[in-house]
This record gives C-alpha cells, sequence and structure tokens, in this order.
C-alpha cells in the first residue's frame, strides 16, 4: 500500500507540475501576442480617435501662444527641429536626419527613436525630394520594435495634408500620389530638382518586407 500511495502522489505531482507549465506557456504566449500586435492596435485607435476631431490646428507652441489658441485644438510636434505630423493617421514623430537608408545597422538604430530622413535627399524648404522612411522588419514583433507610425498610411488619399517641421518652421505638404512598390525600385528616392516633393516609405504589408508603400506629396 505505501508503495501505491507514493506512486499516486509521484503521479499526481506530475500532473500538477504539467498543468502549471502550461498555464506558463499559454500565458507567454498571450503577453508575446500582445506586444507584437499592440503598436498596431495602438495605432488604429489613435486613427479612429484623431477622424472625431475638427478643426484641429498642427502648429509649434511659440505660434500656438502667439495666436492664443486653445491646447485641445493644437496638435505639437514631437520635435520641432524635425518632426513630421500627419492628422488624419494621427502619426507625430520625431525625424532623424541623413540616414544612410543602405546601412541596415544604421537605419534600424535610427528608427528606434522615430522616423528616418534618407542621406542625400532634400531637406525640407529645398527644391527636391524629402524621403523619409519607417518600419523595417522580418516580422510583425521586429516591425514594431522599430516603428509604427508609418503603419496605417496605406489609408492617406489625394489631398490629405502632411506637416513637416523643420528647424521649427512649418512646411504643409498634400498627398498627390499613393503606390505599392517593389523592394528593389528605387527611383521613389529622387525627385525633380525643380520641385519640393516629399515621399513617406514603409515596408507592406506590415512586419513584412515583400513590398513597399509609398506616398508622394507636394508642398503647398
Amino acid at each position: 500500500m505505501p508503495t501505491e500511495k507514493k506512486e499516486i502522489k509521484e503521479a499526481n505531482n506530475k500532473t500538477s507540475l504539467i498543468y502549471k507549465a502550461g498555464i506558463v506557456l499559454v500565458a507567454m504566449s498571450a503577453l508575446l501576442l500582445f506586444f507584437t500586435y499592440y503598436p498596431i492596435a495602438k495605432e488604429e485607435i489613435k486613427y479612429r480617435l484623431a477622424s472625431r476631431k475638427k478643426n484641429v490646428s498642427v502648429m509649434i507652441k511659440e505660434e500656438a501662444r502667439k495666436d492664443n489658441i486653445e491646447a485641445n485644438n493644437i496638435i505639437y510636434p514631437a520635435d520641432e527641429d524635425f518632426g513630421i505630423v500627419i492628422p488624419k493617421i494621427a502619426a507625430n514623430s520625431k525625424v532623424i536626419a541623413d540616414v544612410d537608408w543602405q546601412n541596415s545597422r544604421e537605419y534600424q538604430r535610427a528608427l528606434t527613436k522615430g522616423v528616418a530622413h534618407a542621406e542625400g535627399t532634400a531637406l525640407p524648404g529645398e527644391n527636391g525630394n524629402v524621403f523619409i522612411f519607417a518600419h523595417s522588419g522580418v516580422d510583425f514583433y521586429e516591425a514594431a520594435r522599430y516603428n509604427a507610425v508609418f503603419y496605417l498610411t496605406d489609408k492617406l488619399e489625394k489631398g490629405d495634408e502632411i506637416y513637416i517641421f523643420y528647424k521649427k518652421k512649418k512646411f504643409v505638404y498634400k498627398v498627390t500620389e499613393k503606390k505599392i512598390a517593389r523592394p528593389e525600385e528605387i527611383s521613389y528616392l529622387e525627385g525633380d530638382a525643380s520641385r519640393k516633393t516629399l515621399t513617406l516609405m514603409t515596408c507592406w504589408p506590415p512586419g513584412t518586407t515583400l513590398k513597399r508603400m509609398v506616398v508622394v506629396a507636394e508642398q503647398e
């Protein structure tokens, strides 16, 4: 009898251990899913809330104080020296200037701080194309880790406004084109030297490196 009780106790202990291990694995899986998809869900919620706001102004704090505008009707840029605001999709981020888009280590590091301005392309206010890019990951986790600012650029349409702030000056662009491009296409980095354009690029579909979502806008 003692032997049987011992075997039953050991079996119960093993069952309990397996049960607890199962709970831990389920909890870890749930946390992984949460942290993987949270940035996407957050951007979607921000977009839904932003679509309800009307008559919102985008400006630096000094301009708001001068015009005596109520703070609840204002979007301040994340960075007045180089920042981007896209009201329609509630995107607001610092822009890291002159990032080597061909150096993976450099641009991934930059994307942990904001979105990246491609080295060699125009700066706001100059003739030519200002090229700004965001996340570039092999999966949702990798993409979310680096950036989620441009996840919703597919919702942009012709005429939507994009605000760039550079050295405390505001530049307003309006979307003229949106397209899906192959990764090897680099022609969208270039622009007409006689025009002032802005190009936004992110991987598409989100969390993959299959293609690129490209949004082109022109300065007003």
